[in-house]
Parts: C-alpha cells; sequence; structure tokens
C-alpha cells in the first residue's frame, strides 16, 4: 500500500502578484539606503565630532565654540557649512587678540532647526545667541548665505551689532539657483526629509569632491578639508535637510532687504574673491556697496572659500576694521 503523506495534495502557493514584489523590493531598498544614511553619519560624527559647546535658545540647542579675550567677533558660516569653515585657519589667528565665537546656524553642523529656516528667523535666532552670551554689539562676521543672515540682524536688530564684516554674501534674491548646491533645491519639507534618509546621502559621498573643487575654485581644496575644515559633515542626513530648507527659503526675504540697504546704519565692510565661482563679486558686492551708503567693497584674489584659502588677507582685511577711521 503506498501511503500519501499529508500535505501531498495541498494547494499549491500563489505566487506573489508582480506589484507585491516591486512593493517588497522597494521597501527593502529605502530601508537600506536609510541603514546606510544612519551608518554613514555615525561615521562622519566620530571622524569630526562637535567640539564646542551648547546653549539653549527659545528651547533649540545651539553648538558654538568661543576662544580668546578682546574685542568680541561672531562668525557666521554659510550654506552647507558649520563653524569649522572658520576654525580651518581663522580662529587661532584671530583669537590672539579678540573674543571669537563660532556658530553653527540652525539646522547646521551640531545646531538644531528651528520652526522656519528663513534669513530674517535665523537672524532673530542669533540675535537672541547674543543676547544670551551678554555681548555688547560685537563685530559680525558672515561668509556666503552667512552674510545675508549678518545683514538681516543688522537690518532687524541694529543694537545688537557693532559692526559689518561681509565674506563673498549673499546679498541679491537669486535668479537661478547656483550650480553646485542646484540638487539642494527642493521646495517641500517632506520631499527634503525623504531625499535625505535615502539617496542623498550616498550621493553626497560619492559627489562631495568634485563638489568641494566647484566651491574651493580656483583655489585647490586642502587635503584635511574633510575633517579639519568639516567638509566631511556635509554627509550627513541633517546637513542635506538642513542645506535644502535654507536654500528654498533663501529668496523669501532677500528682496525686501534690498529695499533697505540704504537704510542700513551699521558700518559694514565686503570682502570678496575675484574669481569667486558661486556668487558673482559685482552683483553681490559691487551691489550691496553701490545700495548702501555704510558699505566698502575689497577685492582680493581667490574664490568663494577665501576663509579658508586666503586667511592672511581675510585676518589683514578684518584688521583694518577697527583702527580709527575705518569701517567698522
Amino acid at each position: 500500500m503506498t501511503h500519501m503523506k499529508e500535505n501531498d495534495h495541498a494547494a499549491p502557493t500563489p505566487p506573489r502578484h508582480p506589484a507585491a514584489r516591486a512593493a517588497g523590493l522597494a521597501l527593502g531598498v529605502v530601508a537600506g539606503l536609510a541603514l546606510f544614511a544612519r551608518f554613514a553619519a555615525n561615521s562622519v560624527e566620530r571622524r569630526v565630532p562637535a567640539d564646542g559647546a551648547f546653549i539653549d535658545i527659545d528651547g533649540r540647542r545651539m553648538h558654538y565654540l568661543e576662544r580668546g579675550t578682546g574685542p568680541a567677533i561672531v562668525m557666521i558660516h554659510g550654506l552647507g557649512g558649520q563653524m569649522r569653515n572658520f576654525g580651518y585657519a581663522l580662529l587661532d589667528r584671530l583669537s590672539a587678540d579678540h573674543r571669537v565665537i563660532l556658530i553653527d546656524r540652525p539646522g547646521s553642523g551640531y545646531s538644531a532647526p528651528i520652526a522656519q529656516a528663513n534669513i530674517r528667523a535665523q537672524a532673530a535666532h542669533v540675535a537672541a545667541f547674543i543676547t544670551a552670551m551678554g555681548l555688547d554689539r560685537p563685530l559680525v562676521v558672515g561668509h556666503s548665505l552667512g552674510g545675508s543672515i549678518a545683514l538681516a540682524l543688522a537690518l532687524d536688530h541694529p543694537r545688537q551689532v557693532g559692526g559689518l564684516a561681509l565674506i563673498a554674501p549673499l546679498t541679491q534674491p537669486l535668479a537661478t539657483v547656483p550650480q553646485i548646491v542646484a540638487t539642494r533645491a527642493i521646495a517641500t519639507r517632506a520631499m527634503r526629509s525623504a531625499l535625505a534618509w535615502t539617496v542623498a546621502t550616498p550621493a553626497a559621498l560619492f559627489a562631495r569632491p568634485s563638489g568641494a573643487r566647484m566651491v574651493f575654485a580656483p583655489d585647490p581644496v586642502p587635503d584635511d578639508f574633510a575633517t579639519r575644515g568639516g567638509g566631511a559633515l556635509i554627509g550627513r542626513p541633517s546637513a542635506f535637510a538642513g542645506a535644502a530648507a535654507d536654500l528654498a527659503a533663501a529668496n523669501a526675504d532677500l528682496p525686501a532687504m534690498v529695499d533697505r540697504y540704504p537704510s542700513l546704519s551699521v558700518p559694514t565692510a565686503i570682502l570678496f574673491g575675484r574669481d569667486d565661482a558661486v556668487l558673482d563679486p559685482l552683483a553681490h558686492g559691487q551691489g550691496l556697496a553701490n545700495a548702501c551708503p555704510a558699505a566698502a567693497l575689497t577685492l582680493v584674489a581667490g574664490g568663494h572659500m577665501i576663509p579658508v584659502t586666503r586667511p592672511d588677507d581675510v585676518v589683514a582685511w578684518l584688521s583694518t576694521l577697527r583702527k580709527p577711521g575705518a569701517p567698522v
């Protein structure tokens, strides 16, 4: 007699529908990318840890680094950057005779984001930081987008600012997004977050060398900029989301700010590299100088990242700003 196993006549398992297989595969890819993003972020943070202190500003954690004694200087970095952009070459030089305070802007570096990423909101946050730190009208140095925020700070909170030193500042609305940051031109918060935790991190890691060359051009990128200058932090999901939010909000306040430039009462100095490949020195430097009687433009050799590549020129320029008869 032949014995049949109990499951010999069981109905065969129906094949999975192609749509279900595709959905499962997609979910697996997304989960894998998110895990990679977390792994990459942890790796970067071990290489480039928070090296300053933290202060609570309006319920949000803000990262800053303070060194030296003397007249206070507050330094605000640009889009996709963080405080080490200034720490790379300027901090030791300036802190010899100044109280230098580097900050991570909201949503950048190790500072928490705030509800709105627009220029004036970030300026208000910096104004609250200046008050919390007990600073008496410091010289505010702003680079690139940090220059826009420094301008908004002086326009909206003039009693908080002793003078402005703007390095390659964004001062005019952007008709087109610069090529180097075009991949971050994402309008909605949901899409920025989704991309940050999936494709943006591997893409940023792959494109970082070429992207750095574009930002620094025509100057070379220092070999140790990824760590000493903090460049590696751009590979974190939070850095992509923060930079994309900054970029999406950049033009929201600039048109109205441009109209107010003639009323700017704070002494203002502007420094640009002649060969800046990111922002046009004529439009953003001379344009502000023409509109603002308190502003003066200086041009030096170099590109957009002169705080890193031309520190001696930057320090020499800054050193004139507090001399009798100088703009600041």
